[in-house]
């Protein structure tokens, strides 16, 4: 699934290609793909049609684009799902195989795609929150800021995470604390920091905490640089374009590969449906805690 990185490339070719323009119409393909809007396609067309597209903005993994014009005090915004694509068009292109919702503009210019072949992504138009000047849907305002968010409150992350009776790789997926961050990010994050994914997270340091920050920071940002993470074609940019950054992954995907710090073999193990991938030198096993 598109993690940070992904999905700010595609929130940038956004406000490249399609913030500032007038929505001429919209043609609903699936309507799984639109599921959550409650009203149903006709009513998802009929809001946007005639309203101008917003900047674009992201909170952790949703994307939207405040709506002006007749549709103001809303927002149309996105989630990619597994395999969801936000691709800007020339209208000359055929469609995808798995084309689930167009959006046409006035302009006659290349068109907004949203394709998407497990459907489990989508896109709704939703009221915004009141006063907010970026538009923010109101059923993502509970989620957390990410770690590039120049809002972003490091002091009350490291308070939070530290109060929490879990697992540090539990509690950086959780999107009420720190958005963005999913399986990938989290396993480098903790690979940077020397910290173990079950690591209980009361037991950290501040320091511990500021590093774990500081890593999966560093490691969003160089991965942004290279378009993403891409291992397959499902994740493309708006120009349908793959990222580069699963070259340069230290502990994701390199199961029985030399650790670059130690040279140990990176080891998997299955964890919460997914898998998890550290070095056991320099991320070491939890000590086991004494009862009592």
């Amino acid at each position: 699934m598109p993690e940070l990185p992904e999905v700010e490339v595609v929130r940038r070719g956004l406000a490249n290609w399609v913030a500032g323009r007038t929505v001429a119409g919209v043609d609903v393909l699936h309507p799984r793909a639109v599921r959550r809007q409650p009203a149903g396609a006709a009513d998802f067309a009929a809001r946007l049609t005639g309203t101008v597209l917003g900047p674009a903005q992201r909170r952790g993994k949703y994307l939207w684009l405040p709506l002006a014009g007749s549709g103001a005090g809303f927002s149309l915004i996105g989630h990619l799902g597994m395999s969801g694509q936000l691709l800007v068009q020339d209208p000359s292109v055929p469609d995808e195989t798995h084309l689930r919702v167009r959006l046409r503009f006035t302009d006659g210019g290349r068109e907004l795609r949203f394709v998407d072949q497990r459907t489990f992504g989508g896109l709704a138009v939703e009221e915004a929150e009141p006063d907010d000047p970026e538009g923010t849907p109101v059923s993502i305002a509970h989620i957390a800021r990410d770690p590039l968010d120049r809002r972003f409150d490091d002091a009350a992350f490291v308070n939070a995470l530290r109060a929490r009776r879990t697992t540090v790789k539990r509690a950086l997926l959780d999107q009420t604390l720190i958005s963005g961050v999913g399986n990938i990010y989290a396993d480098e994050a903790l690979w940077r920091s020397r910290l173990h994914y079950d690591r209980p997270t009361s037991s950290l340091t501040r320091p511990q905490v500021a590093l774990l920050l500081a890593g999966a920071r560093d490691v969003m940002t160089e991965a942004l640089a290279v378009g993403g993470t891409s291992f397959d074609s499902l994740y493309v940019n708006v120009n349908g374009e793959s990222g580069y950054f699963s070259r340069d992954l230290d502990a994701y995907g390199r199961e029985a590969e030399p650790c670059r710090r130690c040279g140990t073999a990176i080891r998997r193990v299955a964890w919460m449906n997914r898998s998890s991938y550290f070095c056991p030198r320099c991320q070491r096993v939890p000590r086991a805690r004494n009862g009592g």
